[in-house]
């Protein structure tokens, strides 16, 4: 490892570490962890507090870093919330769709209209988060309307007018006629208590509540994840994807808070997901040349760590 004794920007202090053969990501989820696994929501709620004073310490991000994170984010999100419903295009596939508007053999136009909808909504969402607009009952249509819009021109927008139950569980839904009373409740509570809690727990929480409430006939599982990030990017957070690979693991832990009352699995999955999603944003952004300058108590931070981690591998 190379030790650097002059003081000099942080920055160029890592590029000699990265060079002499560092890992970044290593060092930094090292850090964040101060060596150890965090079991306990709250140290992780604080960790995430932690590292996103870091990322702020970089802002306003530079425009190349911030495509960078849009172009991963935008493919990632929606090739995963769009498999969690059933979408058999890959991420490579989605990434195609995407960037080369190309048609892929033996899928269906429902599904590469799925991958446009999807990413529309998330310029939207984004759009929205930079915005003083309320999140009220009109954004919430919207949101689903661009995904659904040209797959389901009658639904899009519009809540549902049956009752529906949740295929697999047999949860029941709450009745359609209820659902215009129920989400002016949820809207208002997004405004009023729900912003008294912790980001992450509100965009978990927000979430929960969303579906549970289930107000449209198709594609609430693809708007309440879109919901839940508009909440972290409002809150300075980046996107979390949930993982296809963890569809099992997020429906149990609706099913749990719906039918138990027991949120703890889902809240700590988002939050997980959140401190991932900072760990990846500050690894892009520590190694941006336009970010030489900034940040310096992060720098800090990382090298006194990573000089006691070679310090542990000498002895």
């Amino acid at each position: 490892m190379v030790v650097i004794q002059d003081r000099v920007l942080g920055y160029d202090r890592l590029l000699d570490w990265l060079r002499a053969g560092g890992v970044l990501a290593d060092g930094i989820l090292g850090l964040a962890s101060e060596g150890g696994v965090l079991d306990d929501l709250d140290d992780l709620l604080r960790e995430i507090d932690r590292l996103k004073g870091w990322l702020d310490a970089f802002r306003p991000l530079p425009g190349d870093v911030v495509a960078e994170l849009k172009q991963r984010w935008d493919v990632r999100f929606t090739y995963n919330s769009n498999a969690i419903e059933g979408n058999t295009l890959t991420q490579s596939e989605t990434e195609l769709v995407l960037s080369q508007g190309m048609t892929i053999g033996g899928k269906t136009l429902r599904e590469h209209l799925e991958v446009v909808g999807h990413k529309e909504a998330i310029d939207y969402i984004e759009d929205l988060a930079r915005s003083e607009t309320r999140i009220g009952d009109w954004e919430i249509k919207q949101i689903h309307s661009l995904i659904l819009r040209t797959i389901a021109v009658d639904e899009a927008g519009r809540y549902r007018r049956l009752d529906v139950r949740a295929a697999g569980t047999e949860y029941e839904y709450p009745p359609h006629y209820l659902v215009e009373e129920l989400m002016g409740d949820f809207v208002g509570w997004l405004a009023g208590d729900g912003g008294l809690l912790h980001p992450v727990r509100l965009a978990a929480e927000a979430h929960l509540r969303f579906v549970s409430i289930h107000p449209f006939r198709d594609g609430n599982g693809r708007t309440g994840r879109l919901l839940m990030n508009l909440l972290l990017l409002r809150s300075g957070l980046p996107i979390v994807v949930i993982s296809q690979g963890d569809r099992s693991a997020y429906i149990d832990g609706l099913v749990a808070a719906q039918q138990r009352g027991e949120d703890g699995a889902l809240v700590e999955m988002v939050a997980r997901g959140v401190r991932e999603s900072l760990v990846e944003v500050l690894t892009v952004v520590a190694t941006a040349g336009d970010c030489r300058g900034k940040g310096e108590a992060f720098y800090e931070e990382l090298m006194a760590f990573l000089g006691r981690e070679g310090e542990s591998d000498d002895r």
